[in-house]
């Protein structure tokens, strides 16, 4: 079969409108587990538990057990609220104890050692068990072993890997060094191809156990076992303790207008904050006032973004070691604003947390129904197939979230025990009046509060329907401190950017994060995604 080009992108598809329900999600089958949970009489929480756990199966080379999840919702009573369910380093991750056994392993001297990339010294508590566990308990009307049926079907009885899948499995072959890695997500020794049918039997077997024990098996039981017995073994400090007393949040979200918007993010220790600073910064700026396929709009958003950035990655932490700024005050925009001009910032020092996060993988998925619930709902193992590591006969791969962590002391994302790490994973929900709201967000690590705010913009400023708001091209602000384009841009916007002095490059459009977005106006239902993945909305 010929390798297809996933680059392609040229979307002709109209928002979905339903009835009774809509997700929204990267994979077919996973929005399908959603639907079917919805038409079975289960809520917007109950099909985003369900369509989640079918993404851990059926594209396994972005999310899994082994990583985190964040929700940001509105519930049908009107309660806007925010689930948190990332864990921190191990109990006895210090930095002199990483520093030291990353020098043993790297030969480097201790002061010299950084945080590693992959490895067992990345791994952090993971939360998806319990964050799925806890947002049925708490806003759900089924049991977790309900929500789980799909996935555990997917996983034991198979499903064919589609095109984008069958791409990033394969290049992540090379992560696969230990044999649990490789029996579990290897076939013969490769990745599956496109159309190939993969069963993974281990997995399934574990959500099995989760089925019917609850997420207690994941932190207190047998495969807690084998998570710790996988990270001591490559030279890791998780203990059965670290896993045991982990908890997912329920938190207030933060929140700001932009032109009348109400948009809500969660709060740090999450990516949040810059999504809201850039939007009041772009707002102060007048960004949206232009047209907008104009290099005045790209230019003024990317001014609002470098800035949020700059502030984000200096001061975004976990709060409950080191203050953080209310970054997302319009007193504050209204000071940041005034340094920008008609040509490009040029001395912002983006201070990226860890440039890997640039461009991590994620999945996303957006539900709402017809009580009026809607949520976003974010999955992730930040880096692919995570830290390389996958825990004994589980099936499950850890997680890298660890690699955000810098082992300067005076970084304030700086290792400690117990500490949660700077995150990417940003859902979001927007309030565009009284009974207008809408559950969203993008995928790709540093993408993700860029595509937030691009997205706010095409539907509170220029008014584009769901659909046509996600496929607009999009622009993007890297870490090297260049301003990239989608291909698709008009053709003079590169040029004239390049003239107010932004170092300017054309990027293909799956650099740019796939979006999905679900809207509840007035009672009528719909939903969009973009095929920047396998995205689809499905309707009932």
């Amino acid at each position: 079969m010929d390798t297809p080009d996933l680059d392609r992108f040229g979307s002709r598809r109209s928002t979905v409108y339903a009835p009774n329900g809509v997700v929204a999600t990267s994979q077919p089958l996973a929005a399908q587990a959603g639907v079917a949970t919805l038409r079975d009489g289960g809520n917007a929480f109950d099909a985003a538990v369900a369509t989640a756990a079918a993404l851990n199966v059926v594209e396994p080379t972005s999310t899994g057990l082994g990583g985190d999840v964040f929700a940001l919702y509105r519930t049908a009573d009107n309660d806007v609220g925010a689930m948190r369910s990332c864990g921190g380093a191990p109990g006895d991750a210090t930095i002199e104890a990483v520093r030291s056994a990353v020098a043993e392993t790297e030969s480097v001297e201790p002061a010299d050692a950084a945080m590693p990339e992959r490895g067992p010294h990345t791994v952090t508590v993971p939360g998806t068990a319990r964050g799925w566990e806890a947002t049925l308990d708490e806003l759900g009307t089924i049991s977790l072993t309900e929500a789980l049926r799909p996935a555990i079907r997917y996983a034991l009885d198979g499903y064919p890997v589609t095109e984008v899948i069958a791409h990033h499995w394969a290049a992540a072959e090379d992560i696969f060094d230990h044999a649990n890695a490789r029996e579990a997500y290897l076939f013969d020794g490769d990745a599956p191809t496109v159309g190939d049918t993969v069963r993974l039997p281990q997995l399934g077997r574990s959500m099995e156990r989760i089925a019917d024990r609850g997420a207690d098996a994941v932190y207190e039981g047998d495969i807690a076992d084998a998570i710790v017995e996988e990270v001591r073994t490559r030279g890791g400090l998780l203990t059965r303790e670290d896993l045991a007393a982990f908890e997912p949040e329920f938190v207030d979200p933060i929140s700001t207008t932009y032109c009348g918007t109400e948009v809500y993010e969660l709060p740090p220790n999450n990516q949040g904050l810059i999504a809201l600073e850039a939007l009041n910064i772009a707002e102060e700026l007048g960004a949206g006032d232009h047209p907008i396929d104009s290099p005045d709009r790209v230019h003024y958003f990317t001014e609002a973004l470098k800035l949020a950035f700059h502030d984000g990655h200096r001061y975004i932490t976990d709060p409950e070691y080191e203050d953080v700024p209310p970054l997302h005050s319009k007193a504050y925009a209204a000071e940041r604003a005034t340094a920008v001009g008609e040509t490009a910032l040029s001395d912002i020092d983006v201070g990226v947390p860890n440039a890997n996060a640039e461009d991590a993988d994620t999945v996303l998925l957006t539900v709402a129904d017809d009580d009026g619930n809607l949520v976003a709902f974010i999955n992730s193992r930040f880096a692919g197939f995570g830290s390389g590591l996958v825990a004994g006969d589980t099936g499950i791969a850890l997680q890298n979230r660890g690699a955000s962590f810098s082992l300067d002391p005076d970084h304030p994302n700086h290792l400690e025990p117990g500490k949660r790490p700077f995150h990417t994973l940003v859902p979001a929900v927007a309030r565009f009046d009284e009974d207008d709201w809408a559950a969203f967000g993008v995928m790709g690590g540093f993408m993700q509060p860029q595509g937030h705010v691009q997205i706010i913009s095409n539907l509170v400023d220029y008014d584009l329907p769901p659909q046509a708001a996600l496929d607009r091209p999009r622009f993007r602000y890297r870490e090297v401190g260049s301003l990239a384009v989608e291909e698709r841009m008009t053709d003079t916007v590169p040029t004239k950017l390049a003239r107010k002095g932004h170092d300017v490059s054309i990027l293909e459009p799956s650099l740019f994060g796939g979006a999905q977005i679900v809207r509840n106006d007035r009672g009528t239902l719909s939903g969009a995604t973009e095929p920047r993945k396998d995205g689809v909305a499905l309707g009932y």
